[in-house]
């Protein structure tokens, strides 16, 4: 379709069953306002062209909670705030992305095949790891320019950067591959790009929830080959709105809070000649007490314990969701977050012990949905940042009033999980 009859698409409401499906129907006049002005957009700085839109959800870790570096269990699923992208193929070898509020990135992916430190966390890095792991897997590249813009809010824990990651992939699946190459394979393509052009040593989960879209179930007990499930579960259907809290605290220097976790459990593991603690089970790990807390101290002792029962967890939540019991599922996200804030201990970080954010938007939570068969928990890597609540529609509207006259208006983002992971949406 052309950029000016795409506009007119979608000017005259005939995308409306699409996006409605994507995004629901309440929020079907900001997506069509949204889509419209990408378009626009994308016709200002590249004019008229075949023109393809494509959509990328962020992602929410349900739990799981600093499990994967340690070769754990994950329930995550994707979101209804994504990246979208107006594109078009070219033939000159380059790939050009204007994402709004940034400098067009233009990477010429004939001659950038190798990573390149000095381009560490740039996007560029990232757009040139993705054509090269296309090419490394026997896939087509090509070269396309897009215009992309994201509602996924950065600091969220929402993934924006996998899901950009994941764009480049999608489009080049889509233009180049008759959309042949599978959604698991472009994730892990986004991690190879990532680690080696990026220079960001980062798990899989977060491209493998965007990517595949939904509830996800991922076992990471081979890394190189995960154990990976879709399960169809329709929590909106079931009654409940997805709220991701944003406390609006300090990120600042919590590199070390973050390092801190796996560095500890691995250090459990290390004790007992293990590289990692998926190697182990937690009985052993009980019967040294007395030694480990010699060599390890006792957080990193209460840290495996986390992993450990936070791996049943996951497993009993999964077979919750096949079985469509979502009480039994909400029971467990309750437990994955008592025990982060007991075991794991990211809830605040002790280099500053007066703002702890998380914990009081979680005793907020507590007061407001305790015994209401809602739960909440921590969000993502924790610290700082934003807790995570499964909330009953009826009581949102009061929930979000809490939330924001605490955290302030904006604070409480209700979102649903979606269905779709990457895609082409026209």
């Amino acid at each position: 379709m052309k950029t000016t009859q795409l506009i007119n698409f979608i000017q005259n409401k005939k995308a409306d069953n699409e996006l409605t499906r994507i995004y629901g129907e309440e929020n079907l006049e900001v997506q069509r306002n949204r889509y419209f002005d990408a378009v626009n957009e994308f016709y200002n700085i590249y004019g008229e062209r075949e023109v393809s839109i494509f959509s990328v959800p962020g992602r929410s870790e349900l739990s799981g909670n600093h499990t994967d570096h340690n070769h754990g269990k994950v329930m995550a699923g994707s979101i209804n705030l994504d990246i979208i992208a107006v594109a078009s193929k070219s033939d000159d070898g380059l790939i050009r992305i204007k994402s709004q509020g940034f400098d067009e990135d233009v990477v010429d992916i004939e001659t950038y095949k190798t990573p390149n430190d000095a381009d560490y966390f740039k996007s560029s890095a990232l757009i040139a790891g993705m054509s090269r792991a296309f090419e490394n897997a026997g896939n087509k590249t090509g070269g396309y320019v897009a215009y992309t813009t994201s509602n996924v809010f950065k600091g969220s824990g929402l993934s924006s950067s996998a899901a950009f990651e994941v764009m480049v992939g999608n489009i080049l699946n889509y233009f180049y591959n008759d959309g042949k190459v599978d959604n698991v394979e472009i994730a892990k393509m986004a991690q190879y790009s990532e680690n080696v052009f990026f220079g960001k040593p980062c798990g899989l989960m977060d491209q493998m929830a965007c990517a595949v879209g939904g509830f996800v179930y991922i076992d990471f007990e081979d890394t190189k080959n995960p154990v990976i499930e879709k399960i169809p579960f329709d929590l909106s259907g079931a009654g409940y709105a997805l709220c991701i809290v944003n406390t609006g605290g300090n990120h600042a220097d919590l590199n070390e809070d973050y390092a801190s976790v796996p560095y500890e459990m691995k250090s459990v593991a290390k004790y007992f000649g293990k590289e990692y603690l998926r190697q182990l089970d937690k009985q052993t790990v009980l019967n040294n007490v007395e030694k480990l807390r010699e060599v390890t101290g006792d957080r990193a002792i209460l840290r495996a314990i986390h992993f450990f029962n936070e791996n049943e967890r996951v497993t009993a939540q999964a077979d919750a969701l096949r079985t469509g019991d979502v009480k039994k599922f909400l029971s467990y996200v309750i437990k994955s977050g008592n025990s982060s804030f007991m075991y794991l201990q990211n809830v605040f970080t002790t280099k500053n012990v007066g703002e702890q954010g998380l914990s009081l938007a979680l005793a907020i939570t507590d007061s407001v949905l305790g015994g209401k068969d809602c739960a909440y928990r921590v969000h993502g890597g924790g610290f700082a940042g934003t807790i995570q609540a499964f909330v009953k529609k009826e009581l949102v509207e009061e929930y979000r009033q809490a939330i924001d006259s605490a955290f302030g208006k904006g604070a409480c983002h209700v979102l649903r999980i979606r269905p779709d992971g990457a895609i082409k949406v026209f």
